[in-house]
């Protein structure tokens, strides 16, 4: 499974354009959510609009703003490290046109209705880092991805020991 963008979205307004109709499809949802990351360390104010829009009725909170914005502030090379191409050899560039790669959850009799979760891999971990959503309806909405936000190795360009 896999989600193409010929382009990252620069603003709010191109990532609304983005998930207009995109949420039925549970992929869609997990690679909108690491435009959005890319756009909240562009532009803070618009990564949580993008995010909202992804959280569904369980808009930010501040201390949800916050976790982020720690795990961010000196990684914004970490939403790009999911996508094709990115390795830490290349300082997390990934190729175009944007393409991530999903991965079905390992553990499906975990599953309860109403919830999947997908998974995604980075060269820069040496496991696979899920995504667990929660459906309304017929879309589906991030409710838990802590595991994306965490550390990977670090880019070349900022590892003295490269």
């Amino acid at each position: 499974m896999s989600v193409t963008f010929d382009k990252l979205p620069a603003s709010a307004a191109e990532f609304s354009a983005l998930a207009d109709g995109a949420l039925n499809n549970p992929e869609n949802t997990c690679a909108l959510f690491l435009l959005a990351l890319n756009l909240f360390t562009k532009d803070k104010d618009a990564g949580v609009a993008a995010l909202n829009i992804l959280r569904g009725p369980r808009p930010m909170s501040p201390m949800d703003i916050q976790f982020i914005r720690d795990r961010l502030w000196d990684k914004p090379y970490l939403p790009l490290a999911y996508f094709d191409g990115a390795t830490p050899q290349n300082n997390y560039a990934p190729a175009t046109p944007y393409t991530v790669q999903f991965y079905p959850d390992p553990r499906p009799q975990d599953w309860e209705a109403g919830y999947m979760r997908l998974f995604l891999k980075t060269t820069g971990a040496d496991a696979a880092r899920g995504i667990r959503l929660r459906q309304k309806g017929n879309e589906w909405f991030l409710w838990e991805y802590s595991s994306v936000l965490s550390g990977i190795r670090i880019p070349a360009a900022e590892d003295p020991w490269a």
